[in-house]
């Protein structure tokens, strides 16, 4: 029996979260303290969805609670975050211009979608593959959708509603709202952004700034503001358990629908596998990257049934939630526990706090999601990656981070494969004579010398990617005057298709002008390419070698057959 319950327990560690209790008081006081920073800053990106204050408020319960319970990293805290709100806030804007019957309904859809989207990548086992791009383009798309979430809340933030033209009708719209700001709200806002900035950080390991800046904007209000439509607040929230949101589609918007799950789905996924790095270097563990995306996928699965707007990993939540004890995904089931309590029994008190302070706190969020560190040393780094960080950051604001990810990633892989590939022709090599550009024994030497140029030897050395092939055929017009080619691949661990198809060219070209071929020390991936594509089957079994030696000597003796006892002598003293 004993034995029996330890496997069950082991089975469901391996299902669940890697959940145990041997650290529950630590994972109870970094739930708690991950919930007082998470409800203000659900509120706040609720509201600038433009889903509403409960959306937010449910979509950090339910996203923090399955992400938690079957994800893979166990310190993760997972809500709604800056770089999800942005997209978040796109799509319901588009899909409630397009059908404003049914728009709100449908981007509940898209969570779902892209909650189903990140639990397909999770099972194809492609989590290690979501974050390998370059961090110019990370940066890059990063610092533009922080610039995003600061002009979103620009018009929240001096007393007006946003510009439903989103970014650029509001930079657009940027004389219009500051020639009519609402000084009351504007000064919320302010004092919002000084406490967040201001507060010393000793006071800061007792109480997390958004919350202090939260109840002293709401006191502050009620105190200057006492009329309930002297400013803009949140308003009731619906109290209770939220309805089911049936998935709702039209044949006309499915596509955008599937573009944006896309969209979002992506970002959730490098959102949080980008913070389950952090919580590892913190907490000295390992996250199964595969796991925590069926995890997040659960999570938006489930938000977008009930209402809630989409989630992902959130750095500052996971960090604090660590620096509280938090040790195990207890303390992620705690924060999302205690949420729920403040949703159910607390809703009301949320109806008076202004949307100028939940402006100032998203605001602030944008500012630090922005990439400062790096913008200020990119262009000592590299001026060419400090273009395509730019770049990114342009079309991210002002075109679309779809094609800001992919002309981004494009442009960097497409430098660092002209780099990899001007590095990897220096080892493409063409001798005649004995030198020290090839490591070559004495005999090998030897023999080469006693050639008389009349044998060429062409040496490839490393990876042969597809940029090297323009290196090959140049050599290739330089092989003039010999009599035999010798292709020593022994250096070659890797053949791509098109260096492949270099080589057989020059092959070929060999053997059109009536000169001997030999290749060597073809073997494994590069041998079977070889053999795939049919090179090795035009020269005879004999021309086919693993020793550069053989071959030298081989090549020696059709050039100048006098040589060829000196080759054998040689030989058998190696």
């Amino acid at each position: 029996m004993p034995r029996a319950q330890s496997l069950n327990d082991t089975q469901l560690m391996q299902l669940t979260n890697r959940i145990h209790f041997r650290n529950l008081r630590g994972d109870i006081f970094g739930g708690v303290t991950a919930a007082v920073i998470a409800l203000p800053m659900a509120l706040a990106f609720g509201v600038a969805s433009g889903a509403g204050a409960s959306a937010g408020l449910w979509g950090a319960v339910l996203v923090g609670f399955f992400a938690a319970l079957f994800g893979g990293t166990p310190t993760l805290i997972s809500e709604p975050t800056g770089p999800m709100t942005v997209v978040m806030t796109a799509v319901i804007a588009h899909l409630t211009a397009a059908d404003p019957e049914n728009g709100m309904a449908m981007a509940f859809t898209v969570v779902m979608m892209a909650g189903v989207i990140q639990i397909i990548l999770g099972s194809l086992r492609l989590g290690k593959y979501v974050t390998l791009m370059p961090y110019t383009v990370i940066s890059g798309f990063m610092s533009g959708i922080g610039i995003i979430l600061i002009i979103l809340q620009l018009g929240p933030f001096l007393g007006q509603a946003s510009p439903k033209e989103g970014v650029l009708g509001t930079v657009q719209n940027l004389p219009q709202l500051f020639a009519n700001i609402n000084f009351g709200e504007a000064g919320l806002g302010i004092l919002t952004l000084l406490i967040l900035f201001l507060m010393p950080s000793k006071l800061k390991r007792f109480v997390p700034p958004q919350l202090v800046a939260l109840v002293v904007g709401t006191i502050l209000a009620l105190i200057l503001f006492p009329e309930a439509d002297a400013i803009r607040r949140i308003g009731a929230i619906d109290a209770g358990w939220p309805s089911l949101q049936v998935p709702t589609f039209t044949a006309d918007q499915f596509q955008t629908m599937l573009i944006d799950a896309l969209v979002l789905g992506m970002l959730g996924c490098i959102d949080a596998l980008l913070t389950s790095v952090v919580a590892d270097s913190l907490t000295r563990t390992q996250h199964n990257s595969n796991k925590e995306l069926i995890g997040q996928g659960l999570g938006n699965l489930v938000s977008g049934l009930f209402g809630g707007i989409a989630g992902a990993g959130a750095t500052m939540g996971t960090v604090v939630n660590i620096q509280a004890g938090g040790r195990t995904a207890v303390s992620g089931l705690t924060r999302a526990f205690i949420l729920l309590v403040v949703v159910l029994g607390a809703a009301n008190l949320t109806a008076v706090i202004p949307m100028a302070v939940l402006a100032g706190i998203a605001l602030k969020v944008g500012i630090n999601i922005i990439d400062w560190d790096f913008l200020k040393r990119a262009h000592q780094v590299s001026w060419k990656g400090s273009l395509i960080m730019y770049g990114v950051i342009i079309l991210t604001v002002f075109v679309d981070l779809i094609v800001a990810v992919g002309v981004g990633v494009f442009v960097a892989n497409i430098l660092t494969i002209e780099r990899l590939s001007k590095l990897q022709a220096q080892d493409v090599k063409t001798i005649t004579d004995a030198d020290d550009q090839i490591l070559m024994s004495d005999t090998e030497k030897e023999l080469l010398d006693r050639a008389n140029g009349r044998v060429l030897l062409f040496h490839l050395s490393g990876p042969m990617i597809f940029g090297v092939s323009k290196a090959i055929s140049r050599q290739q017009v330089a092989m003039e005057d010999h009599d035999v080619l010798i292709v020593d691949l022994n250096d070659v661990p890797h053949l791509g298709i098109t260096s492949s198809l270099a080589i057989e060219n020059t092959v070929k070209e060999a053997y059109d002008k009536g000169r001997q071929v030999f290749i060597v020390g073809a073997q494994g991936q590069t041998a079977k390419r070889l053999k795939n594509l049919g090179v090795l089957n035009m020269l005879p079994p004999n021309n086919v070698l693993m020793s550069r030696l053989e071959a030298l000597e081989q090549a020696v003796a059709l050039v100048n057959p006098q040589v060829v006892e000196l080759n054998t002598t040689a030989s058998s003293y190696l």
